[in-house]
């Protein structure tokens, strides 16, 4: 716990404005409020990160595949879903950045901490 020390001149006088300074008790610090604030780290098992890099690798395929059929390299291959008859309600949707929404999300809660 940190404790004010004393001002040296009595209250009413004038003079410059005193500065308060905070003595240490014992000589310990006081506790760090970053480790208080800061998210837990998160805990990835080996099983999920397998799956995040079966589901990347089979992503990267699938998009290879793709390309090369729009080249026409192959006549066979993943083929590009596009709907006949677009639903009226979803005319004016804007798909989400995921980046773009962390990064403001992420610089939001700096600016917050700050």
């Amino acid at each position: 716990m940190l404790l004010p020390r004393r001002p040296s001149a009595p209250l009413g006088t004038t003079g410059p404005a005193q500065k308060l300074v905070f003595n240490r008790v014992n000589g310990k610090r006081p506790p760090v409020l970053l480790q208080q604030v800061s998210a837990p780290e998160e805990c990835y098992t080996l099983a999920h990160e397998e799956n995040v890099r079966f589901v990347y690798e089979a992503w990267q395929q699938v998009e290879q595949q793709l390309d090369g059929s729009r080249s026409g390299d192959s006549a066979c291959g993943p083929v590009q879903y596009v709907e006949k008859n677009p639903n009226p309600g979803l005319k004016n949707f804007v798909p989400i950045d995921l980046e773009e929404w962390w990064a403001q999300q992420f610089l939001a809660k700096i600016e917050n901490c700050s």
